[in-house]
C-alpha cells in the first residue's frame, strides 16, 4: 500500500492486495493507479491505513451478524459527519464497483452512495466546488438570494445526475438541495451583524403578518447593541417557527423581570449573574427561553431546569437563517413527498448542521455541561420531528 502521490496523502494499494476482494476492472484500476484521497471534505479513506481492506462481515461479526449478501462487501472509508454525529462507513461491492454506506455497529442495512467508486469522487469534489465558490461555480462568488440558491442547486443537480440515471442517491440529493441554501444571505456589511438576509426574506417564507416587529418603546434600557434593535426593528423576527415561539403580547421582558412577573415560583437566585442584561425573546421547546445579550446581541437560550446559558446562534442574522433554513427544508422535503426525512433523515441532518455551520460556527459550540451543540441536538431528533 502506498500513501503519498506528488506530495498529497493518496492511498493505493497493489494487485495482490485486491485479489482476494475487488473483481470489478476500472475499480482495481483505480485503487492500483490513481488512488484513493486520504481525506477530503465529506470522505476520509484513512480507515484503509489502519485496518488494510476487510469485509464488513469481518468487521462486524462481533457484535452484530449481517445478512450473507452484504457480509463481502469491503469496507473502505467514512463520511466525515459534523461533530457529534456518528460516522456511517462507506462500502465497495467488489464483484460490481456499486458504492453504498451503513452503519458498521447498527441495525442499518446499506443504502445507495454512488454507482462506482469514481462516481463517488467525482460527487465530492463538485460539493467541495460549491462550497469554496470555485470551478463550475466560480460565476456565483458574491451573488447571493433566491435566484442564486436556485441555479447553484440546478448546477449541483445536474452534476449529480450524470452518470445516475438521473437516479440520485439521497444523501447527494440532500447536499443538492441544503447546501446551496446558505447563498441566501451574503455578509452582514449592511446590517451589522453576521449576515445581510434579503428584504423580506422572513415575509415570503412565514406569509404576510406572522413576522413580528418591534418599537423603540418594546425594548429595555439594557438592550444596547444598536445593529440588534435595527433587526428587532426592520426585519423582526417570526412569530411562530418551529421550536420557536416570540412573546408578542408585552414589551420584550429582561430574564429577571419575565421570571419575577411570569414565574413567580422560580427562583432569582438561579438566574444567571447579569440576567438585568439578558432579553427574552420567546421560548424554545422543553421550558427553555431564548435569550438576547442586550449588550453584545449574541444569542443564548435558558434552560429553566438547569439554570444554565448554552450558545445558540451568534446574533439575530444568523437566529433568523436558522428559522428560515429549518422551515424551507420542511418545504422542500414535502414538496419531494418526505422523500429524504424517509430515506435518509440522518444524511439530511448532516447537510442542515452544515449549511447552518458554514454561516455561522457558534451554532457548533458545545454548551457547558458537554451535552453537544444544541442545533446538532435538535436536528438529529428524528423521533422529535424537527426536520
Amino acid at each position: 500500500m502506498s500513501t503519498t502521490d506528488a506530495g498529497f496523502p493518496v492511498i493505493t494499494l497493489t494487485e495482490a492486495e485486491l485479489d482476494r476482494f475487488v473483481t470489478h476492472a476500472p475499480t482495481r484500476g483505480l485503487l492500483t493507479g490513481p488512488g484513493l484521497p486520504t481525506d477530503t471534505d465529506l470522505l476520509t479513506f484513512s480507515l484503509l491505513r489502519t485496518h488494510g481492506l476487510r469485509t464488513l462481515g469481518d468487521a462486524t461479526d462481533g457484535p452484530f451478524h449481517r445478512a450473507e449478501e452484504l457480509r463481502n462487501r469491503l469496507v473502505i472509508g467514512e463520511l466525515l459527519n459534523p461533530a457529534g454525529m456518528e460516522r456511517e462507513s462507506i462500502l465497495l461491492d467488489g464483484a460490481t464497483g456499486e458504492i453504498t454506506t451503513a452503519y458498521l455497529f447498527g441495525p442499518s442495512d446499506p443504502r445507495p452512495f454512488a454507482p462506482s467508486l469514481g462516481t463517488l469522487l467525482r460527487f465530492a469534489a463538485v460539493t467541495e466546488e460549491l462550497a469554496g465558490l470555485r470551478g463550475r461555480f466560480a460565476s456565483l462568488a458574491g451573488r447571493y438570494g433566491a435566484r442564486t440558491v436556485t441555479e447553484a442547486s440546478r448546477r449541483l443537480l445536474t452534476l449529480f445526475e450524470e452518470g445516475t440515471d438521473g437516479r440520485v442517491p439521497p444523501y447527494w440529493k440532500a447536499a443538492a438541495l441544503i447546501r446551496p441554501l446558505a447563498l441566501i444571505a451574503g455578509p452582514g456589511t449592511v446590517s451589522g451583524l453576521t449576515l445581510d438576509l434579503p428584504v423580506r426574506l422572513l415575509d415570503q417564507e412565514f406569509g404576510p403578518g406572522r413576522v413580528s416587529r418591534f418599537e423603540e418603546v418594546d425594548f429595555p434600557a439594557t438592550l444596547t447593541h444598536e445593529p440588534t434593535r435595527r433587526f428587532l426593528r426592520e426585519t423582526g423576527l417570526p412569530e411562530e417557527a418551529v421550536l420557536f415561539h416570540t412573546d408578542t403580547d408585552v414589551p420584550l421582558p429582561t430574564l429577571t423581570e419575565y421570571f419575577t412577573t411570569e414565574r413567580e415560583d422560580y427562583p432569582l437566585d438561579a438566574l444567571p449573574a447579569h440576567s438585568c442584561h439578558l432579553i427574552r425573546l420567546g421560548r424554545l421547546v422543553e421550558d427553555n427561553s431564548l435569550v438576547i445579550d442586550g449588550r453584545t446581541g449574541a444569542i443564548l437560550t435558558f434552560s429553566e431546569l438547569e439554570a444554565t446559558l448554552y450558545p445558540l446562534n451568534t446574533d439575530l442574522s444568523t437566529l433568523a437563517f436558522t428559522l428560515w433554513l429549518l422551515h424551507h427544508e420542511r418545504t422542500i422535503d414535502e414538496h419531494l413527498g418526505h422523500e429524504l426525512t424517509t430515506d435518509a433523515y440522518d444524511q439530511l441532518a448532516a447537510a442542515m448542521i452544515r449549511t447552518l455551520t458554514s454561516l455561522d460556527p457558534t451554532a457548533l459550540a458545545p454548551d457547558p455541561d458537554t451535552h453537544g451543540p444544541y442545533w446538532t441536538n435538535l436536528f438529529q431528533d428524528e423521533a422529535g420531528g424537527v426536520l
